[in-house]
């Protein structure tokens, strides 16, 4: 792999840390700021919703530019919102911040994919998006720890100071490794991209996503009380747990790139039935701790196997016009998966069967995620055929006439 492609690597690190890690430091910013606990877990939220507005937004303003340029603009984005989150002296001004920093997420992944694709042979497009990807994975297994403990130990403020060191640290990398000459979109209009991304393929693409990943954060949003209160592990096991959680998914994304690169339908059908699995068999493991263990990791493992599979799965089906457009608009796909699932999460903890239900509720999502997938594959089928048809030759439908 080129090395231009970690330097990619290096900013997916410096954003997964500054996403992350607010969920480990809630008690010390509402302290420190006077706010309740669930208000500052709406700056979770409100960066979830930076992330939404920021990738079709910014993508569409900048789809002329350079893609180094746009690159390296949105990592001084990111910088300049995490020292603003470090300076905030109000629960006001650092949501602003948060969603600020938010902006350059969406766009910052997919035009990242877009180049990471440019950079290997067209037979390592799914495992390059994977590698990029890492740097989101390794961010949660050693990032975000390592952030919460600085912040405990010196101010939350401190953790944000460090990630606006990453984000300096990632615009060098960049500005030294990526290539100048990489091409802007320059091919075709902005109405060209937004019917590109209405038609309906590339919808039902974005919508696996969604259900796919929502399966997830239906489960990983509540598995502190899970481990707690279910399977009956001490408050202090919990972060070794998570740490097995981290490995699946370093492991399971590249994994799911090298799958994907050999048969990128399969995979993506193949890796979310899996998860369903995974998740629905939970159900049982979660009283017996080794099984708990066991299958946490194998959450880990399968949630990101599906993510390189969805983002080039979604790349080709815009073929060409709007590939950075729609690779943003799955990245906030993404994160609308998390906001579902925790909100499904939600539902069943406080108004259903209770928190031992909230695995089997999950895996309802992946597998209507693999129906919309295959009704995708139909539909594509059935267009590839109509094209094939000559023009002379009549249809079922008007024979059956």
């Amino acid at each position: 792999m080129p090395v231009a492609l970690f330097a990619l690597t290096a900013g997916a690190f410096g954003i997964g840390v500054t996403e992350f890690v607010i969920m480990g430091l809630l008690l010390e910013v509402s302290q420190d700021l006077g706010v309740s606990v669930p208000a500052a877990g709406l700056l979770i939220s409100g960066y979830a919703l930076g992330v939404v507005l920021g990738a079709p937004l910014l993508t569409l303003s900048t789809r002329r530019w350079p893609r180094k340029t746009v690159l390296m603009s949105l990592m001084a984005i990111f910088t300049i919102g995490n020292a603003a989150c470090a300076l905030a002296d109000s629960y006001a001004m650092l949501m602003a911040a948060r969603i600020l920093t938010a902006l350059a997420h969406g766009t910052f992944f997919g035009v990242g994919s877009v180049v990471a694709t440019t950079l290997v042979p067209p037979e390592r497009k799914a495992s390059a998006i994977a590698v990029m990807f890492t740097g989101l994975t390794v961010a949660n297994i050693l990032g975000v720890p390592a952030g919460t403990w600085l912040g405990q130990a010196y101010g939350w403020r401190a953790s944000f100071w460090a990630v606006t060191a990453v984000g300096l640290l990632a615009l060098a990398v960049l500005g030294a490794f990526v290539a100048r000459d990489s091409a802007a979109d320059t091919g075709s209009s902005v109405m060209d991209e937004l019917r590109a991304l209405r038609r309906r393929p590339v919808l039902l693409g974005l919508l696996t996503t969604v259900l796919g990943f929502g399966g997830v954060f239906t489960v990983f949003t509540y598995i502190a009380p899970i481990l707690t209160r279910i399977t009956g592990f001490a408050d202090s096991a919990v972060s070794p747990v998570l740490l097995v959680f981290g490995g699946g998914l370093i492991i399971g994304n590249l994994v799911g790139g090298k799958l994907a690169d050999r048969r990128l339908v399969p995979t993506v059908i193949g890796t979310l039935v899996v998860l369903a699995l995974v998740l629905l068999t939970m159900t049982w493991a979660l009283p017996h701790k080794a099984w708990a263990v066991l299958h946490v990791a194998l959450l880990g493992l399968t949630a990101f196997a599906t993510v390189p599979p969805l983002q080039m799965w979604v790349l080709q089906k815009v073929d060409g016009a709007g590939e950075s457009l729609a690779s943003s608009f799955n990245i906030a796909a993404f994160n609308l998966g998390n906001a579902l699932g925790a909100w499904l999460g939600g539902v069943v903890v406080d108004h259903g069967p209770g928190l031992a239900s909230v695995t089997w509720a999950a895996a309802i999502l992946p597998g209507i995620a693999v129906l919309v997938a295959l009704a995708s594959i139909r539909l594509e089928d059935g267009g590839r055929r109509s094209e094939k048809r000559p023009a002379n030759c009549p249809s079922n439908e008007s024979l059956t006439a």
